[in-house]
Parts: C-alpha cells; sequence; structure tokens
C-alpha cells in the first residue's frame, strides 16, 4: 500500500515514516501544502496521513481542494489542532478519521489499518479468499490455515488483489504499492514477486489478464 505523509514537523516526520516503512508501506513524504496538493494531483495514494498547520498552504484548504476534486482516498488528518470545532471543520471538509498529536504510533497504525480495509469495502480485520488469509495487524499470511513467509515486496502486491477480488490491477498500479519516489523500480519487478506469490500460494490465486494486468478472480 502507498501512503501520502503530510508532515512539517521534521523529528515527527521521521519517526512516523520509520513506523510505516516497518509496517512495510510505500511512503511518499512532503512538508507543505504546496507540495502536498501537487503530490495528491499527479500520484496515486491508497492513504493520506494529513498534517494541518503547514506552511504555504493549510493542511485543511490542501483537502478541500482534494474532496472538490472527487478523489475519494482515505485521509486521516493527524494535528496539534484540539479544539472541538477543528476537528468538526477536519471531518466536515472531508476527513475520514481525526487524531490529535501527540499521539500513540500503534493507534496511529491501527486506524490506518482501519481505514484501508474500510476503503476497499471490507468490515473484517483479515482478507480471506479461496483459502488464503492476510492479516495487516499482525503480519502473518497463510494458506488453508498454514502460516506462509512473505517477503515485505510479495506482501504489498498480494495485499490490493486479495482485498479487492474481481479487480484487475495493471503492473503500473502495482508498482504504486511498491514504491515511494526514492526507490529504484525495476522494470520486472512486478513479474517476479507475481512469480514467488504462485510458487508459495498455488499457480490459480493470482490469473495474469492478457494486455491489462493481474487479478484474483471472485469466484
Amino acid at each position: 500500500m502507498r501512503l501520502l505523509l503530510v508532515e512539517d514537523d521534521l523529528m515527527i516526520g521521521e519517526a512516523v515514516l520509520d513506523a510505516l516503512r516497518v509496517e512495510h508501506y510505500a511512503v511518499d513524504w512532503v512538508r507543505d501544502g504546496v507540495m502536498a496538493d501537487t503530490a495528491l494531483r499527479s500520484e496515486s495514494y491508497d492513504l493520506v496521513l494529513l498534517d494541518l498547520g503547514l506552511p504555504k498552504r493549510d493542511g485543511l484548504d490542501v483537502l478541500r481542494a482534494l474532496r472538490a476534486r472527487h478523489q475519494t482516498m482515505p485521509v486521516l488528518v493527524a494535528t496539534a489542532r484540539d479544539a472541538v470545532g477543528d476537528r468538526i471543520a477536519g471531518l466536515d471538509a472531508g476527513a475520514d478519521d481525526y487524531v490529535v498529536k501527540p499521539y500513540d504510533t500503534d493507534e496511529l497504525l491501527a486506524r490506518i489499518r482501519a481505514l484501508i480495509r474500510r476503503s476497499a469495502g471490507r468490515a473484517e480485520p483479515v482478507f480471506s479468499h479461496k483459502g488464503v488469509a492476510l492479516n495487516p495487524a499482525t503480519r502473518e499470511a497463510s494458506v488453508n490455515g498454514a502460516p506462509v513467509s512473505l517477503s515485505a515486496r510479495e506482501w504489498a502486491v498480494l495485499e490490493p488483489l486479495l482485498a479487492r477480488p474481481g479487480v484487475v490491477f495493471s503492473r503500473a498500479q502495482l508498482e504504486e504499492k511498491l514504491y515511494g519516489w526514492k526507490d529504484d523500480i525495476s522494470s520486472n519487478a512486478v513479474e517476479v514477486y507475481v512469480h514467488g506469490l504462485r510458487k508459495k500460494l498455488g499457480s490459480e490465486l493470482i490469473q495474469t489478464v492478457r494486455g491489462l494486468g493481474y487479478v484474483v478472480p471472485r469466484l
């Protein structure tokens, strides 16, 4: 999953970035509202973690512009603005959740998982399909109840496919789940990880749709 972190405080940003990467998220980090708006206009994200008190352009304005463009990715506001009116304004502007600094990192990660889960149309915490199960909270995978070890990038490819059976993901869309701006992209990376997943999970789980990409069939 690819996230956009919008945070101008260097110490907080580095701490959150490290925590997200430990959880195997691909993360882009920007430190002002103009850069945030530019990133949101040009890139696709599974979730935005948005501070409000930003240089150059206020985070609330960035959020309103995002929703005015009808972009539907989940937005978790994480800010020092703790007044009830601020929380109401953030939620009414289009935020999906709101946490106040200082926040507990484990709680922040749980809120991120919940928002990503709901954005995929799922309420249950474990993605399960055709005997394959992924638990994002524990990073455990299994096939018919037997544990399977997946690399971070195998997980990053499998999670969106398993979360949305029947939806075809192009190679470019899956690459977005694997890499942030500063990562080097291998031309055949997705093919390599899909091959590894088929060896571990069975050749029929992920199917190639010629000319389009990859899909976990619904049935």
